[in-house]
């Protein structure tokens, strides 16, 4: 009996147990869920744990698959930070391809701006040093700046702001770092040509005070004293609580020129800038900072609004027009120099046509001299005529020299198949001829 009873309730336990087993299966949430779910959180879940080649399989396929599902801007914007997260150059070109495709298929979502953020980020993290290749970091400045045109007011506003601010940091010491090596060398106009446009473009670079100072100098070297107390007026100015404000000042006092009052907003940000903590630069630091491959961005400035302006090339170019001119077209469209040449029109001929009757006075561009109806007057260097004719008695002549060139014509049409004939024939004959005397002498 004791036995049947324990027989029984194993029994009686294992169907209970076979039930609860069944419940479970029934109750779960994973046979709910769509299949389009399925695939997404599978491929997120892949990605999350390092996964990214299957992670991105599944997310595509979930495109291919389900082109109508409500995760289909998710799927690509996961894709294109799974190939972000893989870090590498060819992974960082696949992201930023991702993210503008998913800016041009998705532009009114919240998510845009997101991608439209690490487009920018995606540059930064490849900018070189300032003394090497700036296209990274040129891209940067301009993805950044698209941002903050478009996304003023979004919660990453502040971080693309302050990020737009360190490659501009690191744009400018490129230019100066050039223009320093021409000021230490004495090229002066190299030197002006860098360090001009960088303090007009970059105002909240480390060391445009110093630039202005360099710009100073160098035009008071070469005898401008007026462009150079306008560079040191505006380092008085604009940098007030700079350590070469006191030697601009100098400077002015001994060209005789008023000494600006600081500007208020200046002198503010001045202030701020150095209050704001930054990191101590020490030996170490500057000896660890020669292995890292990333520029070095701890001068950058913390306030300020950055150049919003993308960078355009200003200056002239040349331009060729008709009748030997060249002329010189500025960035506004505007012609500043004139013609350096005659403005012949050059004339065309059908063969067998006289050529085109001269006007009197004409000038011959092969010889040099004036083809008038009388006879040939020869022209002095400036183009005056050297003797002069009677315009009453040179009228006769032209309209004879004008009925020769007609009858002229005329016959030279007559003759113009026997004198076609006897060149084949004289040609011929000279070929012969040469023939016979390369047997006799090769060379």
């Amino acid at each position: 009996m004791s036995a049947l009873v324990l027989v029984s309730a194993s029994q009686c336990t294992a169907q209970i147990l076979h039930k609860k087993k069944q419940v479970n299966k029934s109750t779960d949430a994973t046979n709910t869920a769509e299949p389009d779910k399925q695939l997404y959180d599978k491929a997120i879940n892949d990605i999350k744990h390092g996964r990214h080649e299957v992670g991105r399989l599944g997310l595509q396929t979930l495109i291919n698959t389900y082109p109508d599902s409500e995760y289909l801007a998710k799927a690509k914007l996961a894709i294109a930070d799974s190939y972000f997260k893989e870090g590498g150059t060819a992974n960082t070109t696949q992201a930023v391809a991702g993210y503008k495709d998913f800016i041009v298929f998705f532009p009114f979502l919240p998510e845009a701006a997101y991608a439209q953020m690490q487009v920018a980020m995606a540059n930064y993290n490849e900018m070189a040093k300032s003394d090497r290749d700036s296209t990274h970091a040129k891209m940067a400045e301009e993805e950044f700046q698209t941002f903050l045109q478009k996304y003023p007011k979004d919660p990453l506003a502040p971080n693309a702001e302050q990020r737009l601010r360190e490659v501009q940091e690191v744009l400018a010491e490129g230019q100066f770092r050039i223009a320093y090596y021409y000021y230490v060398k004495g090229d002066r106009r190299a030197a002006a040509g860098r360090l001009a446009p960088m303090v007009a473009r970059y105002p909240l670079y480390s060391k445009s005070d110093e630039a202005l100072w360099m710009l100073g100098d160098v035009f008071e070297k070469s005898e401008r004293k007026d462009v150079a107390g306008g560079y040191y007026t505006l380092l008085v100015k604009n940098y007030p609580l700079s350590k070469k404000a006191p030697l601009a000042k100098d400077k002015l006092k001994s060209f005789g020129v008023p000494i600006p009052q600081p500007d208020a907003k200046a002198l503010a940000w001045m202030t701020a800038e150095q209050n704001t903590p930054r990191p101590k630069e020490s030996p170490i630091h500057r000896g660890m900072g020669m292995l890292h491959s990333g520029p070095d961005v701890h001068t950058a400035a913390y306030h300020g609004n950055p150049q919003m302006e993308p960078e355009a090339d200003n200056g002239p170019t040349d331009t060729l027009s008709g009748g030997n001119r060249t002329t010189l077209v500025s960035a506004g469209g505007g012609n500043s120099t004139g013609s350096t040449g005659s403005t012949a029109v050059v004339e065309t001929v059908r063969p067998g046509d006289p050529a085109p009757a001269k006007a009197a006075g004409a000038e011959d561009t092969t010889s040099g001299t004036s083809d008038n109806s009388s006879g040939t007057s020869t022209t002095n260097a400036d183009g005056s005529a050297a003797g002069t004719t009677d315009s009453a008695a040179t009228t006769e002549p032209a309209k004879t020299d004008a009925a020769a060139t007609d009858s002229a014509a005329a016959d030279a049409a007559k003759t113009a198949a026997p004198a076609a004939s006897d060149a084949n024939g004289s040609q011929k004959e000279s070929s012969s001829k040469k023939k016979g005397l390369k047997k006799l002498i090769p060379w």
